[in-house]
């Protein structure tokens, strides 16, 4: 019998991407201090593919310490612009503050995940991309917004490359799936050779 596998995530995205895959999986959401956890490295200048590792590890930990016998997906990515880290934007008006920092520069995204099994880390990767922001009139930042608020208001950035948010962008170099918030072919990769996904 195939080991089961947990998202550790309450991602929609993330579930849908695995689900497109042909990967049957659980769902547990863990209940972590994203925020705590986000600061406190911030704090202690911490590297952003260092935060997100750290995010998607904490958050796959969780479920695997209640689900022991499982393999447990633990997933997070951050923004990282210049030397700050974006989170997911708080209000309408702090997308659009996102989007007017980020116009006509280049920001990345960092993609995370992390397996457990029986409580321990047995694989991890971190993916990033790098995007190239137009330059963004104001009004059209604020209609985009308005226009997709309640879409891309649980993305970080504000904005969703598989949506109008594409037509934000002049250049993209990386992944797709990993801006969507996953590197989803290492980790097929990965579960293939482990056997459990069938190759």
């Amino acid at each position: 019998m195939k080991q089961k596998i947990v998202l550790a995530s309450g991602s929609a995205i993330r579930a849908t991407m695995l689900r497109n895959a042909g990967v049957e999986f659980d769902v547990a959401k863990p209940n972590i201090d994203e925020d705590a956890i986000r600061a406190a490295m911030i704090s202690e200048a911490a590297l952003p593919r260092d935060i997100a590792d750290c995010l998607a590890e904490a958050k796959a930990r969780k479920i695997s310490q209640k689900h022991p016998e499982a393999l447990v997906l633990g997933s997070d990515q951050v923004l990282a612009h210049e030397k700050d880290i974006l989170a997911k934007p708080t209000s309408a008006q702090d997308a659009k503050d996102q989007l007017t920092r980020l116009s006509g520069n280049r920001h990345s995204l960092l993609s995370a995940a992390v397996l457990y099994d029986a409580g321990e880390p047995v694989w991890r990767h971190v993916g990033e991309v790098r995007l190239t922001m137009r330059q963004l009139s104001a009004a059209y930042v604020d209609d985009y917004v308005a226009r997709n608020w309640e879409s891309i208001r649980h993305s970080v950035g504000g904005y969703k490359i598989e949506e109008e948010g594409i037509r934000l962008f002049s250049r993209i170099e990386g992944d797709y799936f990993t801006i969507l918030g996953l590197p989803l072919l290492q980790l097929l990769t990965y579960l293939t050779m482990r056997g459990t996904l069938q190759g």
